[in-house]
């Protein structure tokens, strides 16, 4: 019997003062068009990476919540394989770690700038995983020396060891490999880009820098500079498929990753010019539904952009409810829903962050337990 379907959905209004908190390559903060008008908007790149972050900072060196996305996988398996067996030398390392990952299916290339062991792309590896592929290493010092017959299996092994203990963040955000598309791993989060509920006009900062050490009569500026910045309300949304987490982290760590992902969606903020605007800000309002059905991005709420002349929070929080309510013609009730606000809602309020938290953990915990149930 399959498992039923579960989705959790996170809508957020945001309010962000002065701010260029994600920029394109010009330095200029992101924009989209939507309902006819410029918005804000933040890249779900960028908010997926400081919660990436947030994972690592809060992991206490537990393996599930510890992970790297980087071309220097080699450098990190042969330290590990070097902790694991201290006489082994730095060069002897290094070539048990390359020949491992060739094996595996992996391609690796010595980067003549920096003497450096690359993979071709970006790879997502947990610490699980590493510590696992540097003691199949050292139990398998002829790696490179085995024949086409044999590197099958091995390839196999190694396969699976890349497959599991898979971190919070690989679970979430998932693992794409060029090389060996089978070591892909389907992503059981979907972040949306984040943007204003109304338009936005683009502002200019002109600002100059004065040498301290000029003479008194000297006039000018040392420097001359422009920086643009908008300030918004923003509407932010992800979704977790929990039988996907399930699948990906294990049913022990589901529930556990799934608020803490929910946490760091609601309190993190991209960091770019945070040091010129000081703009960190907590949500004015979340809604967290479950459903059973299919995801809903409530963004249709803002295809109109919210007019004012007296701030966007309250106008944004009346129509993204009517927009939930309007959804229910479309899609089922959901299993559960919750708000967490600091201005009015027409729907039932949890208290505080933790409340939410325990909330939603409560009804996952009793709908992975009754699956788990009717699948016994």
């Amino acid at each position: 019997m399959n498992k039923e379907n579960l989705y959790i959905d996170i809508n957020v209004l945001q309010t962000v003062p002065s701010s260029n908190i994600n920029r394109d390559d010009t330095g200029t903060p992101k924009t989209a068009m939507y309902g006819g008008v410029t918005r804000s908007r933040v890249s779900s790149q960028s908010w997926k990476r400081v919660i990436k972050q947030a994972f690592q900072k809060e992991s206490n060196d537990e393996d599930w919540l510890k992970g790297y996305r980087t071309k220097k996988v080699s450098a990190l398996l042969s330290q590990r394989i070097q902790d694991l067996k201290p006489d082994l030398d730095e060069d002897a390392a290094t070539k048990a770690a390359n020949d491992l990952l060739k094996t595996a299916g992996l391609k690796v290339k010595l980067d003549k700038k920096n003497g450096e062991f690359l993979t071709g792309a970006l790879l997502f590896v947990s610490k699980g995983q590493l510590n696992k592929l540097a003691q199949y290493a050292i139990d398998n010092p002829d790696l490179g020396e085995k024949k086409s017959k044999e590197l099958k299996e091995t390839k196999k092994e190694l396969k699976q060891i890349l497959l599991n203990d898979n971190s919070l963040a690989l679970a979430m955000f998932g693992r794409m490999v060029a090389d060996d598309p089978s070591l892909n791993v389907d992503a059981a989060v979907q972040v949306a880009h984040a943007i204003s509920t109304h338009e936005i006009v683009p502002e200019f900062d002109y600002f100059t820098a004065i040498d301290d050490k000029r003479k008194e009569d000297e006039a000018g500026s040392a420097m001359l500079g422009t920086i643009e910045y908008n300030s918004s309300t923003l509407y932010r949304y992800a979704n977790i498929n929990v039988n996907e987490l399930e699948k990906n982290i294990g049913s022990d760590l589901t529930i556990k990753g799934a608020k803490l992902f929910i946490k760091e969606f609601i309190s993190t903020m991209p960091t770019g010019k945070e040091n010129t605007f000081a703009n960190k800000t907590v949500p004015q309002y979340v809604l967290v539904t479950i459903r059973k059905d299919t995801p809903v991005n409530l963004v249709s709420a803002f295809e109109d952009p919210v007019k004012s002349h007296g701030g966007y929070v309250k106008a944004s929080i009346d129509r993204l409810e009517n927009e939930y309510q309007a959804t229910q013609k479309f899609v089922e009730a959901p299993v559960a829903c919750f708000v967490l606000t600091t201005d009015h809602s027409d729907l039932k309020q949890v208290e505080n962050l933790s409340d939410l938290l325990d909330k939603v953990g409560q009804v996952l915990a009793e709908k992975v337990s009754q699956d788990e149930n009717d699948n016994a």
